[in-house]
C-alpha cells in the first residue's frame, strides 16, 4: 500500500507544483513570467490564462486521481470500486461543484475575447462526457472526443493498490476516457512506472525489451524509439516539436523525453513546467515515475504546499 500511495503522492505534488503555470502555450509569455525567478514550482501568482485555483490545489488531472484515491479508501470491497468511482466523479465534478459552475460561466467566452482566467476549476472534456454518460447509464462511460490523459490519472492508484490485470485497468481507463489511444498510452504509462517501482535501472529500455514483439504496444515502442533519438536535444524544443498539448501521443512522448533526460524528481518537474502547454498532465506522469524510484525523493517543502498531500500522508 505504501508504494502505491507514494507514487500517487509524487504525481499529485508534481501536478500542484505545475498548476499556476498550466496551459501557457506561448513560449514568449512563459519565459517572461519566469525570467529571473528562483522558484517556478508553486509559482505564487496564477499565470494560467484559463482558470485560477488557490496555490497548492490540483488541476483536473490531479483531481481525477484524488477521486480514485477517495473511492478506494471508502469502498468496503473491490467489487464496489468501479460503481463508487462513477458516483464520486459525478459528486466531485458534477452539478453543484465549482467545476460544473465554471462550465456554465465559460460558455459566454465562446462569443467574446478571452480576457482573464476564470476563478475556480476547469472541467475537462473527458470528465464532462463521463458525467453525461454515467447519468445516461451507458455501459462504458468515458469520453470519446479527445485523447487526453484523464483515464491514466484515474487508473494510477487502482493499478498499484487494487489490480495490475490489463483487463481491469483498461476498464478503469475507459470509464473516464473511452478510446483505444487513451487506453494504450494510459496503460503504457502505468507499466513504465511499475518497472521503475520494481527497481529496474532503465525502465524505458526494459519496457521496449518486454514489448518488442507485443502487437498491442507496437506503436508505443515505435514512439519511444523516436524519442530516444532526441535524447541530446533541449527538452523545451522537443516538447514543442512532439507535443505540448494535453493529447496523446505527443503528451506521452514529451513526458518520456523528460524522463530520459532527467536524473531525479525535482529537476524533472521544473523541466516539465518550463516546457509549457499542458505541463500538469505531463507532470502527473513524470512525478509518479520518479516517486516510484526509491532514491528520487519528492521535496518535503513541495509536499507541504500540496493541499491533497495531507490526506494521502494519513495512509502512508
Amino acid at each position: 500500500m505504501y508504494e502505491g500511495l507514494k507514487i500517487l503522492l509524487g504525481g499529485i505534488v508534481a501536478d500542484a507544483a505545475s498548476r499556476p503555470l498550466h496551459w501557457i502555450y506561448s513560449d514568449k509569455k512563459l519565459k517572461s513570467y519566469i525570467k529571473g525567478k528562483k522558484d517556478i514550482a508553486f509559482f505564487k501568482e496564477n499565470k494560467c490564462p484559463f482558470y485560477s485555483v488557490p496555490l497548492g490545489r490540483n488541476s483536473g488531472y490531479g483531481d481525477m486521481a484524488i477521486v480514485m484515491f477517495q473511492t478506494i479508501i471508502t469502498s468496503k470491497k473491490k467489487s464496489e470500486i468501479l460503481d463508487n468511482f462513477k458516483k464520486n466523479i459525478v459528486r466531485f465534478f458534477g452539478t453543484g461543484s465549482n467545476y460544473w459552475k465554471n462550465l456554465k460561466e465559460r460558455k459566454k467566452y465562446k462569443k467574446i475575447k478571452w480576457k482573464r482566467a476564470l476563478k475556480g476549476e476547469w472541467l475537462h472534456q473527458n470528465t464532462l462526457e463521463t458525467i453525461q454518460n454515467i447519468k445516461a447509464k451507458k455501459r462504458v462511460t468515458g469520453g470519446t472526443k479527445v485523447t487526453e490523459t484523464d483515464g491514466f490519472a484515474g487508473g494510477i492508484l487502482y493499478y498499484f493498490l487494487v489490480s495490475k490485470e490489463d483487463k481491469e485497468i483498461k476498464k478503469i481507463i475507459r470509464t473516464v476516457a473511452n478510446s483505444h489511444k487513451n487506453e494504450l498510452y494510459g496503460l503504457a504509462r502505468l507499466k513504465i512506472i511499475d518497472l521503475a517501482s520494481e527497481g529496474e535501472k532503465n525502465p524505458i529500455q526494459k519496457f521496449i525489451q518486454l514489448n518488442r514483439k507485443n502487437k498491442y504496444f507496437r506503436e508505443v515502442v515505435k514512439d519511444i524509439k523516436k524519442v530516444l533519438k532526441l535524447k541530446n536535444q533541449n527538452h523545451t524544443y522537443v516538447t514543442r516539436m512532439l507535443g505540448k498539448a494535453c493529447s496523446d501521443k505527443g503528451n506521452f512522448q514529451s513526458s518520456i523525453h523528460c524522463i530520459i533526460t532527467s536524473s531525479n524528481y525535482e529537476p524533472a518537474i521544473i523541466k516539465t513546467i518550463k516546457a509549457g502547454g499542458c505541463n500538469c498532465s505531463r507532470a502527473l506522469f513524470v512525478g509518479s515515475y520518479f516517486a516510484a524510484q526509491k532514491s528520487r525523493n519528492i521535496p518535503l517543502e513541495w509536499i507541504k504546499k500540496t493541499i491533497h498531500a495531507k490526506k494521502i500522508l494519513e495512509y502512508i
